[in-house]
C-alpha cells in the first residue's frame, strides 16, 4: 500500500531513475510516455507498471543509498562508502543527537537525519547561505526536514548547542575549531573529520594531540565494482579511488588535578629533649 506523500522511486528498463512524492491523481511525463501516479498505486512497491506508450517501470521503495544519490548538488557529497563506516565509528542511532558542519548539498545531513529516527536531531552548520537554502530543499523533498535543525552561521563563531552525541566536521581547516568542541558533546564523545589531503590530516593531528582527545584513527576507504556477468566476471574497468580522508578521535574531558590546590602542610616542630637532626 502506497500512501499520499509518501517517496516513491520508479525505474526505467534503461536504469533511468525517477523519485517523487506519491500523489494519487498525478502524472509523470518522461520520453518513453506518461506514467499515471495511480497506476503504481493498484501494482504496489516491487512491481512493474508501463508508460502510456507500453515502456516498463518498477516501482520500488527508495532506500538511504537512493537517497543520497539522489540529492540534488552543488557542492561534492559524501559517498555512501564513508558514510556507511562513518555511521558506525560516530554511533549513530535512533535518539542520537549530531551536530554537523559543512552542510554542503546535504548528502550526509539526509543520512544523519534517517538513522537517528524521530527521536534524534541532527543540527548542521553550514555558512553560505546558497548551500543553506538548497540542503532545506533536499531535506524537505525526501520528508526528513523535521529532523534536523539548520543554522546558517560560520562556526568560527562557535556551536550554539551543546551536549551533542557525537560531531562531523567537513571543513576545510577543522584544527581552527577544535577548541569549541567541548562545548558542543558529551564526555567521551565520538568525533569525525573529512579532508581531502594529507598535509591537512597532518594539521589536524597535530591539533588532536594538544587538545583533550584520544585514540585517533585516520584511513581511506576504497570499494571495487565488478562486472555482474556470470560468464565474464571480472572487476570494473575503472573505479572511483581517492575520495577523501576520514578522521576520528574521542573527546575526554581531563580531570581537574586535584593536588594542585591543596597548601602544603607545615613540617612539624620537634619535641623538646628529643635528638638533634642530623644534617
Amino acid at each position: 500500500m502506497i500512501e499520499a506523500g509518501q517517496l516513491v522511486l520508479l525505474i526505467s528498463r534503461k536504469g533511468k531513475r525517477y523519485m517523487q512524492k506519491f500523489d494519487p491523481e498525478g502524472e509523470l511525463h518522461t520520453n518513453e510516455g506518461r506514467i499515471l501516479m495511480s497506476d503504481a498505486a493498484k501494482a504496489g512497491f516491487g512491481r512493474q507498471i508501463y508508460s502510456h506508450l507500453g515502456k516498463p517501470y518498477l516501482v520500488l521503495r527508495p532506500t538511504l543509498h537512493d537517497l543520497i544519490k539522489s540529492v540534488k548538488r552543488q557542492t561534492q557529497i559524501m559517498y555512501p562508502k564513508e558514510i556507511g563506516y562513518l555511521m558506525l565509528k560516530l554511533g549513530i542511532g535512533p535518539g542520537t543527537t549530531v551536530v554537523e558542519s559543512g552542510t554542503g548539498s546535504g548528502g550526509l545531513t539526509t543520512a544523519l537525519a534517517w538513522t537517528v529516527g524521530d527521536t534524534g536531531k541532527v543540527i548542521t552548520y553550514e555558512r553560505r547561505e546558497e548551500f543553506y537554502n538548497l540542503a532545506r530543499k533536499n531535506l524537505e523533498r525526501v520528508g526528513l526536514s523535521h529532523r534536523v535543525e539548520q543554522v546558517n552561521q560560520d562556526i568560527s563563531e562557535g556551536f550554539r548547542h551543546s551536549g551533542a552525541d557525537a560531531l562531523f566536521l567537513d571543513v576545510r581547516t577543522p584544527w581552527e575549531y577544535l577548541d569549541s568542541i567541548p562545548n558542543a558533546v558529551i564526555p567521551g564523545a565520538m568525533c569525525g573529520f573529512l579532508l581531502p589531503t594529507t598535509n591537512q590530516v597532518s594539521e589536524l593531528l597535530f591539533g588532536l594531540e594538544r587538545g583533550p582527545f584520544e585514540s585517533p584513527e585516520v584511513l581511506e576507504i576504497f570499494v571495487r565494482q565488478w562486472k555482474p556477468v556470470p560468464e565474464r566476471l571480472r572487476p570494473d574497468d575503472r573505479m572511483v579511488a581517492h575520495t577523501g580522508f576520514l578522521v576520528f578521535a574521542r573527546y575526554m574531558e581531563r580531570p581537574v588535578d586535584d593536588s594542585k590546590s591543596v597548601e602544603p602542610s607545615e613540617p612539624e616542630a620537634p619535641e623538646s629533649g628529643g635528638e638533634p637532626a642530623v644534617e
